[in-house]
This record gives structure tokens, C-alpha cells and sequence, in this order.
């Protein structure tokens, strides 16, 4: 029931890892490669990827030809010999003294510029919140860890005191270290003071 869809993402960068300019994707059994269906199609046309010399006969050479620069030479050319490149070329012209739809492209080319700024700071924002609540994290951590050490250090200490009186009361070693939990060197050092 799904109607064929074709999705022509035409690209100012480089995208893809593959080096083609142009390259489709369909739905595709994994091991197989069986082809589930045509209804979904994915172009991608990288611009920057059409090398110099490529034939301009082709179609989709020339209209990327004429997406690069409307203006060029070689537009030029592909004019006098492909009708849908002069027509291109006519409209264009046509737009372009046409101050209402000037005004509508500009309208839209500021939306996209807009956005794109919007996002820009988004992310800016973000990564800023991110090494924020980072540095956070690392602080209460840090406190976290200090406050254990601190008690473990601080029950070490009453653990000494207290080792300290059993010897005064001549307890031995053994039981001073159960009741204490200090190894016997510790003990013996405390015996030796």
C-alpha cells in the first residue's frame, strides 16, 4: 500500500566513506543481499565528490554542474544542448528579478541560516553543561572519596588510642589485635614505642 519513496539528499560535503558521487540505497537483506523492496529509496549526491572531466552528458552531472555554479562555463555550454538546463537557467533568471520571490528566498535562506545558528549554539550550550555537570560529578566525587578516607583514617587513629591503652593494661598482642582489628606488626611497633 506504501507509495515509492526516493530521498535525494544533495550534499556541499563529504559524507559518505565511499568515493562516488552518487550513491543509492535500498532496503537489502543483510547476508543475502536480496532486495526486500524498491517502496524506500536513499540518494545521496556529494557534491565535492564529482571529479573534473566527468562527463557532462549525463544528467545528473549537469544539473550537479549547475547546482556548483549556475553560472560557469560549462552551464553555458550544457544550455545550447540539454532543454532542461536552459529552463533551469530561464527560471532562475526569472526568480531573480522577481522581487517578491527574491524576497521569499531570502526569507527562507535566513529561517535555514537561523537554525542552523540555533543548533550551533544548542551544542555549544550543551557541551558546556556537560563539562559543567562533569566538573560536578568530579568534585562530589572527589568530596566523597576525601570524607571516606578522612573516616577511615579517623578510625585508624581511635583504633590506635585504643591499642595504645590495652598495652598500658598488658594486654597481649593477640587480643589486642582482635579487639582493634590492627595487624600484629602495627601492634608490635605501638609495644616497641
Amino acid at each position: 500500500v506504501l507509495k515509492r519513496t526516493i530521498c535525494i539528499n544533495i550534499l556541499n560535503f563529504k559524507y559518505l566513506k565511499t568515493r562516488k558521487f552518487h550513491s543509492g540505497y535500498r532496503l537489502k537483506e543483510i547476508y543475502s543481499n536480496e532486495e526486500l523492496t524498491d517502496v524506500a529509496e536513499i540518494h545521496f549526491i556529494e557534491i565535492p565528490k564529482l571529479e573534473e572531466g566527468t562527463d557532462e552528458k549525463d544528467m545528473l552531472v549537469a544539473w550537479i554542474e549547475f547546482l556548483k555554479n549556475p553560472e560557469s562555463e560549462k552551464v553555458r555550454s550544457l544550455e545550447m544542448s540539454i532543454d532542461e538546463i536552459r529552463e533551469a537557467k530561464d527560471e532562475l533568471i526569472r526568480m531573480s528579478n522577481d522581487d517578491t520571490q527574491r524576497e521569499l528566498y531570502e526569507m527562507r535562506a535566513k529561517t535555514l541560516k537561523d537554525k542552523i545558528s540555533a543548533l550551533n549554539e544548542a551544542e555549544r550550550k550543551g557541551i558546556k553543561k556537560g563539562r559543567q555537570e562533569g566538573i560536578k560529578e568530579g568534585l562530589q566525587k572527589g568530596i566523597q572519596e576525601g570524607l571516606q578516607k578522612g573516616i577511615q583514617e579517623g578510625e585508624k587513629s581511635k583504633a590506635i588510642e585504643i591499642a595504645k591503652s590495652l598495652i598500658n593494661i598488658g594486654l597481649d598482642k593477640e587480643t589486642i589485635s582482635k579487639s582493634t582489628g590492627l595487624d600484629l606488626n602495627e601492634i608490635e611497633k605501638l609495644m616497641s614505642k
